[in-house]
């Protein structure tokens, strides 16, 4: 009987092994991608942030003591904030339309937001170009309404507009999957104990939500910072962004270790915010029915 147990016990440990070599050569590829086209450039950018063009800690002496380097990532933070806010706004109510319509409306809706996905960054920005120019479209529709024309192009307002038209579906997406999960009779059930439909959404179904919200917002606002094309083509030299710093530094003056030391102090800020989001975002559970 002891015998039949111990063999039966190392027929379980040499399967189990056998599925551990088998994950661990399964894994392989990707960890070699990984380490070869992720891993290794980091530790290089690392590296020249730190060597070039001397061994020690002057380029990000040089980045904190410039008062413009300074600002500019403060304005990209800034603005990577405010395309997050307009994305959440505009597309919660796109989402929740999304989670609550019939099969086939919810299949258009779902390709309309999809569609920027299947467009070309550059033809998209053009478009918007067309569209926000002193003479374009928009502002022909402002006249005819009386508005007046608006300077869009060269300006903020350009950039945030382009970079949340391209982004939109990066908060839509993450809403929609959470809200399609949520048993839409909990409103119901908060109206039927008293409370008034705004009531019941904004104490109900708001927070159960937030993972949508959370992931979303994290999304967005992590993609805004690496973005170059939109506001160099839709901004002005007063809208420059961190990334146009970047490539400035690295293909214009040829200045490795300054534009390294620019991507370090992004990349670690991201992860910083990254942070803050998984904290806040502690105790939300993926599937929507988190605490509220």
């Amino acid at each position: 009987m002891t015998t039949a147990i111990l063999t039966a016990d190392g027929e379980r440990a040499l399967r189990a092994r056998s599925s551990g070599d088998a994950s661990a050569i399964t894994l392989f590829p990707a960890l070699a991608f990984m380490a070869a086209f992720f891993v290794y450039p980091l530790c290089d950018i690392l590296w020249k942030s730190v060597s070039q063009p001397r061994l020690g800690m002057q380029n990000y002496v040089w980045f904190f003591t410039n008062d413009v380097n300074v600002a500019v990532s403060l304005r990209t933070f800034w603005t990577a904030l405010i395309v997050s806010v307009v994305c959440l706004v505009l597309a919660y109510p796109y989402a929740y339309v999304m989670s609550t319509a019939r099969p086939r409306m919810r299949i258009l809706l779902l390709a309309i937001v999809l569609t920027p996905l299947w467009t070309s960054l550059m033809v998209r920005t053009l478009a918007w170009i067309v569209l926000l120019q002193d003479t374009g479209v928009i502002n022909d529709v402002l006249e005819r309404l009386g508005i007046g024309r608006l300077q869009l192009i060269r300006t903020t307002t350009g950039v945030i507009i382009g970079m949340a038209q391209m982004l939109m579906p990066f908060m839509v997406l993450p809403l929609y999957s959470v809200m399609s999960k949520i048993d839409g009779n909990l409103q119901l059930a908060a109206q039927s104990l008293g409370a008034r439909p705004s009531v019941a959404f904004w104490r109900v179904y708001v927070p159960l939500t937030k993972p949508g919200i959370f992931a979303g917002t994290l999304t967005v606002f992590v993609l805004s910072l690496g973005f170059y094309i939109i506001p160099a083509l839709l901004g002005s030299p007063r809208n420059t962004m961190i990334s146009a710093m970047i490539q400035q530094q690295v293909s214009g003056l040829l200045q490795w270790g300054r534009g390294s030391a620019m991507g370090v102090v992004l990349l670690i800020s991201t992860l910083l915010v990254v942070a803050v989001f998984m904290r806040l975002s502690r105790g939300l559970r993926l599937d929507g029915v988190g605490r509220p």
